[in-house]
């Protein structure tokens, strides 16, 4: 069974023995990552933002926010969910919204883990698997003795170096995968942070215009006091003493 399944496999691929199928199995779980990771974002669209930047327009031209539906964009999710829970106290605010931010990033990271060890590991598998080629082509020369044939060395040369290359062929796709995710993931992060800060911005301006509005009523309805004007000076002169009876 083995053998006919090599029989049917390319004659490099089996040259490069154990470490080949290792890097076959590699490849095939990065490019499953990579597929899933593509996915995920055409689905999440990590940095869209519409529906928060029209909340905080609204906001900040001073109108009266229509929010909508927030989707599946973890920008829009985050924000919107930070406004609609503006009622709390600065500091619990803060700490939620912060939060679910981070819950959205986490999210996200799925697989790059997995891209980072296999751009790692792929270039050592197909070193370690040259190391061993290049072992047993210098065995091969020793048995053969006096009757050295170059292309005994050559060959066995050629069939060692194959894994390096497998290796660096893994290595270099899923190191740039995993780039292209985390800097996805950055630019996300980023544009989470700044319309954050700028719903905190207009939430404090919210609460401070509310507690003046709620200030001018009470100015109006506490009482005032009556300057008393002081009465003029009595004059006695139309007093009769009893005396005069």
């Amino acid at each position: 069974m083995m053998s006919s399944l090599q029989l049917q496999l390319p004659e490099w691929f089996v040259a490069g023995g154990v470490a080949m199928w290792l890097l076959a199995v590699l490849s095939v779980v990065a490019l499953a990552t990579l597929l899933t990771k593509m996915l995920q974002f055409a689905r999440l669209r990590p940095v869209a933002s519409k529906q928060a930047d029209a909340l905080l327009e609204s906001l900040e031209r001073g109108d009266a926010p229509a929010v909508g539906d927030a989707g599946r964009s973890p920008v829009d999710q985050v924000v919107l969910s930070a406004w609609h829970n503006r009622a709390m106290d600065a500091d619990s605010w803060e700490e939620d919204s912060l939060r679910r931010g981070r819950e959205a990033l986490e999210d996200m990271r799925g697989g790059l883990r997995t891209l980072e060890v296999i751009s790692a590991l792929s270039p050592l598998i197909g070193l370690l698997g040259t190391v061993f080629g290049m072992i047993g082509a210098f065995q091969a020369l020793e048995a053969a003795g006096s009757q050295v044939d170059p292309s005994i060395l050559s060959g066995g040369i050629w069939e060692a170096l194959l894994t390096t290359a497998a290796g660096l062929t893994v290595a270099i796709p899923a190191l740039a995968a995993f780039h292209w995710a985390d800097r996805t993931i950055e630019l996300c992060r980023e544009k989470m942070q700044d319309r954050l800060a700028r719903l905190k911005v207009q939430v404090r301006r919210q609460s401070a215009g509310q507690a003046r509005d709620s200030e001018a009523p009470a100015r109006d309805q506490a009482p005032r006091r009556i300057a008393l004007t002081p009465l003029p000076p009595v004059s006695m002169g139309w007093f009769v003493s009893p005396a005069h009876f």
